[in-house]
């Protein structure tokens, strides 16, 4: 299993690095940051191709990618940008983090 846990790790991680420099482009509006955005993004996706050949399965891998960037999407969110979270969207969350534990229990 964990053939497929570190290339997918790094794409949550590259894909979190992007997201920082597409919200940082969408504020100033510098064109460095769409191209390092847009990159990071390319880097990112190639980890995908690695998780899936190491036997991450297209199902569980992308949900585990999905919700994982998710949840990091919001904390960046928060802590970062003091974006607001609503109530139903904190229960989204914590449904997320549920949704993580439940796929990885065998």
């Amino acid at each position: 299993m964990i053939n497929w846990i570190i290339p997918l790790s790094l794409l949550i991680i590259f894909e979190a690095l992007a997201d920082i420099f597409a919200k940082n482009w969408s504020l100033q509006k510098y064109t460095w940051l769409a191209i390092v955005s847009l990159s990071l993004y390319l880097i990112a996706n190639s980890f995908w191709l690695f998780a899936l050949k190491n036997g991450a399965g297209l199902s569980r891998g992308a949900i585990v990618f999905s919700v994982a960037s998710a949840i990091i999407a919001i904390l960046l969110g928060v802590i970062f940008y003091k974006e607001p979270v609503s109530k139903l969207q904190l229960i989204g969350f914590f449904i997320g983090l549920i949704s993580l534990i439940l796929i990885f229990w065998e």
